[in-house]
């Protein structure tokens, strides 16, 4: 009977797994599965201040131009601006973000590049390069070709491209961390989308459309790699 006994416990599994050896072992891949998950969140948060460091240095950067601009009455815009169907205004699709007509249409730019641009920095792991590569790469051109014939300035086109890749980002890719930062975009900023109409003196519609089409083309094309549970349950790779 004894020998029936322990026979039966050591087929028995739920014996097995209190075996000492066995639980020094759980143990000790508990540990490692422990440290290789705070190397990852220490991992992700030097990412997401680097990333954070950038969006301030970006959005310093256009103060520091505004102010250069002003100080040379403003004659960096016709310089640098972009002009539509004109060669000598192509570089204005990269410089176009930087100029502003004055502090207040800067100071009017900066909340929204701040707020959706921490949203992009806290749910986009990567591809922030491509993302905005797009939106000022395609919006920009988009502007050069079929914009009014005027000098194009300001960063509220890259405004629309981040709401429009936040947007669409939420419903292409279905995370709840995607779908709330389109959500938070949506109930802040919804009301910009009136800016894609035109009619306004002054306002660059145009820059406006684009960079929101050029936005949800980025969200479709550029895989952001957010790691988080979609709805339904799929994960992300």
């Amino acid at each position: 009977m004894p020998w029936a006994l322990t026979k039966l416990a050591a087929s028995n599994p739920l014996s097995r797994r209190w075996h000492p050896v066995q639980r020094a072992k759980a143990v000790e891949g508990l540990a490692e599965t422990s440290t290789v998950a705070a190397m990852m969140n220490r991992d992700h948060m030097r990412a997401f201040f680097r990333r954070g460091a950038a969006l301030a240095a970006f959005v310093a950067l256009l103060w520091a131009v505004q102010v250069i601009n002003w100080i040379t009455g403003y004659g960096l815009n016709p310089a640098f601006g972009l002009i539509p169907r004109y060669f000598g205004g192509l570089d204005g699709i990269i410089a176009m973000p930087l100029l502003h007509g004055s502090f207040a249409h800067l100071m009017a730019n900066t909340p929204p590049l701040l707020v959706m641009g921490g949203l992009l920095v806290a749910t986009t792991t990567r591809a922030l390069l491509p993302v905005n590569a797009v939106v000022i790469g395609f919006g920009g051109g988009l502007v050069w070709l079929f914009g009014s014939s005027a000098i194009h300035i300001g960063a509220s086109g890259l405004v629309f491209g981040w709401f429009g890749f936040l947007v669409v980002r939420g419903l292409v890719d279905r995370s709840l961390i995607t779908l709330g930062a389109a959500l938070v975009v949506g109930v802040l900023y919804g009301s910009i989308l009136w800016g894609v109409l035109p009619g306004q003196p002054g306002v660059s519609w145009e820059a406006h459309l684009f960079g929101a089409i050029a936005g949800a083309a980025a969200a479709v094309l550029v895989r952001t790699h957010v790691h988080a549970p979609r709805l339904g349950g799929v994960d992300l790779d």
